[in-house]
Order: C-alpha cells, then structure tokens, then sequence
C-alpha cells in the first residue's frame, strides 16, 4: 500500500489549495478515505472523510464550510481543497486509508505534505 500526498506548499491567508492523495496497492473504491493534519506541537487531528463511492462525506467543525474532501476512484486518487486558509491551518496534512483483511484493520499513512499559510 502507497499513499502519495501532493500540493501543500505556503499560500497567503483567505487562500486556497487543492490537496491530493495518490493510492496504490489495495482496492481503492471499496474504502472510505481520510484526511488528517498535525500542527506543530499538536496531536494529529482528523480533518475530512469520504465514503467509498464518493457519496458521504464528514469534515471536522474546524473544517466544515471551508473545504470539500472528493475522490476520482477511476485515477485512485482523493483530493481535499481548503478555501480561505487562515494561519491555525498550518499543518502537515497525511493522507490515510484504514483497510480490512480477514478481519483485521491496517492504518496506512502517506508521508504527508506541509501547508503554511503566512503573509
């Protein structure tokens, strides 16, 4: 299993950016995928989730209203575009996919790309 995080990078305040995960090794339309940030200091924090078809999705308070977690399964890739970016959204943000085998639960992580936002 791969997780590849792309499109961190530093943008002003009230910016915007489109984060993407790119998944490979597990069949990536048959799970919900994740993703978390970790500030400075911080514990890791989930973020966003999307179902497997795309269908539900769930953003943390912090987050609702100010970005959109999709996913294109046919390029096995998840994506989570931020809208007005404010300084507290300085993170890495991991992508993170949870699998089931035999009944057993793997947490993959990606390696993670840095967002800061700063004037």
């Amino acid at each position: 299993v791969q997780l590849v995080e792309s499109g961190g990078g530093l943008v002003q305040p009230g910016g915007s950016l489109r984060l993407s995960c790119a998944a490979s090794g597990f069949t990536f339309s048959t799970y919900a995928m994740r993703w978390y940030r970790q500030a400075p200091g911080k514990e890791r924090e989930l973020v966003a989730t999307v179902s497997s078809a795309g269908v539900s999705t769930y953003y943390a308070d912090c987050m609702r209203g100010r970005c959109t977690i999709s996913r294109d399964n046919a390029k096995n890739t998840v994506y989570l575009q931020i809208m007005r970016l404010k300084p507290a959204d300085t993170a890495v943000y991991y992508c993170n996919a949870q699998l089931s085998v035999s009944g057993t639960r793997y947490t993959y992580w990606g390696q993670g790309t840095q967002v800061t936002v700063s004037s």
